[in-house]
């Protein structure tokens, strides 16, 4: 499959706020309630925090003929090399085809100084799970979140890249 990787511009919030919900929906299906669920999108990609995200983080977009199908989303890089990949959403049926693999090596690739990159992955969600294992990611430490008052079972999760 062929597809390019770019990165973000305030053109494309509109298309990443679609793909987050799309797999969002499909990937915490039955994990997490959707009223949460859409209490969530509605707050973490808002237009406003698109714009703080496209102003103070890195973003990544992948396009499959000229649409956007899946972005990933890296913190500044901090002091110590650590970084945290705070989002990485394909839409479901571009899983599996090595997108994902494209978006967080193109982090790896572009963000210079990263030395560590850490993200939380919920406990039911196996294809993240499955994803992140795949590359190379182990477990730190497993917690509870409260989010929006529903328990998650968090996994907290590093790549170390020495």
């Amino acid at each position: 499959m062929k597809f390019t990787i770019r990165k973000m511009t305030n053109d494309d919030v509109k298309k990443v706020q679609a793909v987050a919900k799309q797999s969002w929906n499909a990937t915490y299906e039955g994990i997490i309630p959707n009223n949460i669920q859409e209490n969530f999108l509605k707050a973490a990609y808002s237009d406003e925090m698109m714009q703080r995200r496209l102003e103070g983080s890195f973003l990544f977009v992948v396009e499959v003929d000229q649409n956007v199908v899946g972005f990933a989303n890296f913190s500044p890089v901090k002091e110590g090399g650590e970084i945290e990949l705070g989002a990485i959403y394909l839409l479901p049926e571009y899983q599996g085809k090595g997108i994902g693999s494209a978006l967080l090596e193109t982090g790896i690739n572009k963000i210079s100084g990263i030395k560590d990159i850490y993200i939380n992955v919920e406990k039911d969600n196996q294809i993240g799970k499955t994803f992140y294992e795949a590359k190379g990611f182990e477990v730190v430490k497993e917690f509870d979140d409260n989010f929006d008052g529903h328990i998650l079972k968090t996994i907290r999760m590093v790549l170390h890249l020495d």
